[in-house]
């Protein structure tokens, strides 16, 4: 079994459309193992308990949760969830990473967050360069997280460490 493939699958799956393999997420986001891995065999993809886990745990962005038995991704759904998270106060400084040729719309519209929940932001410049170069050449804008949470803005950390807010305005990004 290809772990990036089975990976990019189950992002599509519990992120963006459970109903592509005919699963229902809990309001968090929640789908017991089980009912994924039937599911995915109904569809061709027939996937161990073993294999699984070992997407979960070796993921090197750790995109999944898996507890007692269920999975979900831990952020970036495009469906609607609630994933619990309580606001927290940033850092002083953030990053997003993004492909060169967005760097337009953002320096008019700031960072949005499009279908998604939120706008993603790292807590350090390479993991946001990263993020950027995954498709194109990337460009790091350096978000004023501390000033915006002063300024009323709410934050979230998911638990692998990706900081969330709705949107950024320009005014609190620079390059």
């Amino acid at each position: 079994m290809d772990l990036v493939k089975l990976s990019k699958r189950l992002s599509y799956i519990l992120r963006h459309n459970p109903e592509s393999v005919g699963i229902q997420l809990d309001e968090a986001g929640w789908v017991d193992v089980d009912v994924l891995l039937e599911a995915l065999a109904r569809h061709g993809l027939r996937v161990t308990p073993q294999e699984l886990a070992r997407v979960v745990a070796e993921n090197d962005k750790q995109r999944f949760s898996l507890v007692d038995g269920r999975i979900r991704a831990r952020q970036g759904h495009t469906v609607a969830v609630n994933l619990g998270l309580a606001a927290r106060v940033p850092p002083d400084l953030l990053f997003h990473g993004t492909p060169e040729r967005n760097v337009p719309s953002i320096l008019r519209r700031g960072l949005v967050r499009g279908r998604r929940h939120h706008v993603h932001l790292s807590a350090d410049r390479d993991t946001a360069r990263a993020v950027g170069a995954r498709r194109g050449r990337p460009v790091v804008f350096t978000v004023a997280a501390g000033r915006m949470a002063a300024d009323g803005y709410p934050f979230y950390l998911s638990d692998n460490g990706v900081w969330l807010t709705e949107h950024v305005p320009v005014a609190y990004l620079s390059r």
